[in-house]
């Protein structure tokens, strides 16, 4: 079984560090931060860190892969279709990644950027590892990408299955979940988890990982079909989007001058 530590990196993001205790071997999910995971392993010697798993280029996902392989030879895993230093095996969609004894597969996710992949575990608990695709109630920027590519991006992971632990690379849960209360004042799955998360973060607890259950429930851009999500839509818009890519091309634009 892998243990899951979130190592905080600059404002909000974490790194993830899978560890099987088997081997003693572990697993980075982009370091934009050498330092956070060179902590961890000086703090629990014995640890190898064997792989580095990258899901787009941006430098607070990246920029700790130079140092982490020089200091532990890692072998570093991420999207083929961008340029990344030190990447060592470039992927590609619906390619099998073998991670600590263990198989992944990658999905190529354009939206946030044009190359961007996640890392998805199936299993009794299957975990997904989002980047900046899908966050907790919310998805990432549209960088490079267009809203018809991160709509049906997020499409492929709404389809995984519901009991799945969806771990994204930032701390936004509390003002996406402002803003899904917004876009659905009548959600009450929304109210609810917006006051839980509240309170776990004014004691100082992360958010994360979230469930593709709850995020089918509460999150907005996964509920371009909803009634409240359309008519929010139409009102910020000035016009009544056609299908459910107007409708998240919509609320993307209002969430980002929210």
């Amino acid at each position: 079984m892998l243990t899951i530590t979130a190592l905080p990196a600059f404002n909000d993001n974490y790194i993830w560090l899978l560890q099987d205790s088997a081997t003693q071997q572990c697993a980075a999910v982009d370091p934009g931060d050498a330092k956070p995971v060179l902590q961890w392993l000086k703090d629990n010697p014995g640890w190898q860190l064997t792989d580095i798993l990258i899901t787009h280029h941006h430098h607070d996902h990246t920029g700790g892969i130079g140092t982490l392989k020089q200091a532990t030879g890692a072998r570093v895993h991420g999207p083929g279709q961008e340029t990344i230093d030190g990447v060592d095996h470039p992927l590609a969609d619906l390619q099998q990644l073998q991670v600590l004894d263990r198989t992944f597969t990658v999905y190529h996710v354009p939206g946030h950027t044009l190359g961007h992949i996640v890392y998805y575990l199936p299993g009794e608990q299957p975990l997904l590892f989002s980047g900046d695709t899908l966050f907790l109630a919310g998805c990432g920027r549209l960088f490079e990408g267009t809203p018809a590519q991160m709509y049906h991006s997020l499409q492929r992971l709404a389809a995984l299955p519901a009991t799945t632990l969806v771990y994204c690379t930032h701390e936004y849960s509390l003002s996406n979940l402002k803003f899904a209360a917004a876009v659905e004042p009548d959600n009450t799955a929304v109210s609810a988890r917006l006051e839980k998360v509240a309170a776990l973060r004014e004691q100082g607890h992360i958010s994360l990982p979230s469930t593709l259950a709850d995020e089918l429930a509460t999150n907005p851009f996964l509920r371009c079909n909803e009634q409240q999500v359309v008519t929010s839509a139409a009102r910020e818009s000035g016009q009544l989007p056609v299908g459910p890519v107007e409708v998240f091309a919509a609320i993307r634009a209002w969430k980002d001058r929210f």
